[in-house]
């Protein structure tokens, strides 16, 4: 049981009305949830504004609300509080309210438009193989130790964080990888926590329906790490330009990894295969079950964090070469008839590219390569005809389906990726809607040995039309198809 002026610990505050010496026995932004003497925090979302339900949620026996503005009608017994930014408050609030767990372990926040889920999901991992307990907030899964959690959002609330990093703190988790996205900084879900360090992966169009423009978008990145403090590290992507531009106003100690120029951290790639990469890491050679030059830059992401989070260079080599690769990221299978179908979450212009270019840099040129791919509805409308371009360009035949329409029409968006496409590679589109049916297609086109990439949804187990959520997973669907097709 804490005190309000105890939960509002260092948050700004303008009005107060009431007393700030009640007891706190619960902290809710969502009115639904409210219960008998909880705290409310009305945000105001991009649908729904939660001063909307102040009324409401005075009814339910909220006993404090924090809001931006004031009530015009205020209730006896309630305590308000104005602040300039009610997601802020509730992120550091939130912070406060369950014992500040952020302080208590050491958490690692990576970011950047691709790369985030591997390199997050594969530092728990090798921790957790190195014997640590560990946590991982990742947009596959949350982890606590070894319980597992579904996960619903990149970055989840402020409040769920705390909540998640409060049970890592009961469990005795000494590390935590976090994936943090742009939506999650930009709308203070990170606010109030204590990074031990910060990771960029890279950057490049994505969220542009969000963010309108990409310096916004890169502006936003570069905020996590601006508020980095003095005792944590930053570790960036020197090849990307915009990495050392994250670092330009950090007080973090700076770190770099490149494949291609100077660097803290180096790597080249000397083997790469269809079943690993051979890399040389700082003189050090590793073999890996990981693929492509893009595994290679996460890989040396997770050596680099590994090595400043105090492990050995000669364990985190052993532990880099049996790390498996996330669920839906260039997850592979080969059928009796030596079809190889590759699954990937792809679903950027840049992600895209460098899933397609890994594989040709792969095959003989002797085989044909497949390509299914569709973009998500309701989103960033500028990427699709830069997605139906690459697609083309890069492979034998493309096949252009739904990915989550949501409430957009999927001709629609298959149109706009068209659109794109260069003259002389619209010979190589084909349209079907149904994507169940364009992987089945891909399949039926398949020659011995020829590669197929199912891209766009990699890990996701459903998909999102007309608001109805159906079970979908594009591994086992392809898996089953080419399993029926060899009988």
């Amino acid at each position: 049981m804490m005190l309000l002026k105890d939960v509002l610990y260092s948050v700004n505050l303008n009005t107060v009305i009431g007393s700030t010496d009640v007891a706190v026995r619960d902290l809710e932004f969502d009115s639904r949830k409210i219960t008998k003497n909880a705290v409310f925090v009305a945000i105001k979302g991009a649908v729904v504004d939660g001063h909307d339900f102040v009324n409401d949620v005075i009814g339910r026996g909220a006993s404090v609300v924090i809001c931006e503005r004031i009530p015009d009608e205020l209730v006896h017994g309630v305590t308000y509080v104005r602040v300039e930014n009610s997601a802020k408050a509730l992120a550091i609030m939130a912070s406060n309210f369950y014992g500040v767990p952020s302080a208590n372990l050491k958490l690692v926040g990576v970011t950047g438009t691709n790369g985030k889920t591997t390199v997050a999901s594969l530092l728990y991992q090798l921790f957790e193989s190195a014997g640590y307990k560990v946590g991982l907030l990742s947009t596959v899964k949350i982890m606590v130790g070894h319980k597992e959690y579904k996960a619903t959002h990149t970055t989840p609330d402020s409040l769920t964080i705390n909540k998640y990093l409060n049970a890592m703190n009961q469990e005795g988790v000494e590390f935590c990888f976090m994936e943090v996205s742009s939506h999650g900084i930009h709308q203070y879900r990170t606010e109030g926590l204590h990074f031990e360090g910060g990771v960029f992966t890279n950057l490049s169009h994505d969220h542009l329906d969000y963010h309108n423009t990409f310096a916004a978008y890169r502006d936003v990145k570069k905020g996590f790490f601006d508020a980095l403090p003095s005792s944590a590290f930053s570790l960036v992507n020197s090849d990307d330009k915009n990495g050392l531009v994250m670092q330009q106003n950090t007080k973090s100690k700076k770190y770099t990894y490149a494949l291609k120029s100077f660097a803290d951290y180096r790597a080249q790639i000397l083997e790469n295969q269809l079943n690993g990469l051979l890399l040389k890491i700082n003189a050090n050679e590793v073999w890996t079950k990981l693929i492509g030059s893009f595994n290679a830059y996460n890989l040396l992401a997770i050596y680099g964090t590994a090595d400043l989070l105090g492990l050995e260079s000669v364990e985190i080599l052993r532990l880099l070469s049996v790390l498996e690769s996330v669920s839906g990221r260039f997850e592979y299978l080969i059928s009796e008839k030596r079809i190889t179908a590759i699954v990937d979450y792809a679903h950027t212009p840049d992600a895209l590219k460098n899933v397609l270019e890994t594989i040709n840099s792969i095959r003989t040129q002797n085989e044909s390569l497949i390509t299914v791919v569709g973009c998500g509805g309701d989103r960033d409308v500028a990427k699709r005809p830069k997605m139906g371009r690459i697609a083309a360009a890069l492979s034998t035949k493309v096949i252009l389906t739904s990915d989550n329409p949501r409430t957009e029409d999927p001709q629609v968006i298959i149109d706009a990726m068209e659109a794109g496409v260069e003259a002389q590679d619209f010979k190589k589109i084909l349209s079907v809607v149904d994507r169940k049916q364009a992987i089945k297609v891909a399949c039926q086109l398949a020659q011995s040995n020829d590669i197929i990439l199912i891209a766009g949804k990699g890990h996701e187990t459903y998909q999102e039309c007309n608001g109805v959520r159906i079970d979908f997973d594009d591994y086992k669907i392809v898996n089953e198809i080419l399993k029926q097709l060899q009988k």
